[in-house]
């Protein structure tokens, strides 16, 4: 039995700052393929990526001025040269209510930021209010119903890039039985 999952996932961590190097688009749809395959129940796949790349970045620091009442744009989107965002795209279904369908979505992101860091790429899940403005919503051209759970800002790993800390996790502390 390989442990590849569980050393990436103790070993996943945000990275702030990234150099400008990002994966191609045919690097990450192999990636997406992979993360793709979570559970998701009635195959609903009720989630969405949107590539930001280029000049993606700048109109995406406009939209997010114009939702906080600036005339300056934000340079936050310029922080990696490849932003994906998340988008919970829910479907129609009698058995599968809005929070599974939002659950899948974030599963989706957590399991593609995993496969990213696997990959040797640094990976940061930025979110917030601003992620359900309406001008940002309206630049992501999301439809009625579709709502941004955030981006994840990809880039390269920095050569001088130290270890993050986690604080390890007392699996007794959340995981229980029937009382």
């Amino acid at each position: 039995m390989s442990d590849g999952a569980y050393r990436a996932a103790l070993a996943r961590r945000s990275w702030s700052k990234v150099t400008p190097e990002a994966p191609s688009h045919e690097e990450l749809a192999r990636l997406v393929a992979a993360a793709g395959r979570v559970a998701d129940h009635s195959s609903l796949a009720p989630w969405r990526l949107i590539e930001l790349r280029g000049e993606d970045r700048l109109r995406l620091g406009e939209a997010l001025a114009e939702a906080e009442g600036e005339k300056k744009p934000s340079s936050k989107p310029l922080r990696a040269e490849l932003l994906i965002a998340v988008v919970v795209s829910p479907r129609e279904s009698k058995k599968v209510p809005y929070w599974e369908q939002e659950a899948v979505a974030s599963g989706v992101a957590h399991v593609l930021s995993l496969l990213l860091h696997e990959a040797g790429w640094g990976v940061l899940w930025r979110t917030g209010g601003l992620t359900r403005s309406e001008p940002v919503a309206r630049m992501h051209g999301l439809s009625h119903g579709e709502q941004l759970l955030g981006w994840l800002y990809v880039g390269g790993i920095p050569a001088d890039a130290k270890p993050g800390r986690r604080k390890e996790i007392d699996p007794e502390r959340f995981l229980g039985t029937l009382s």
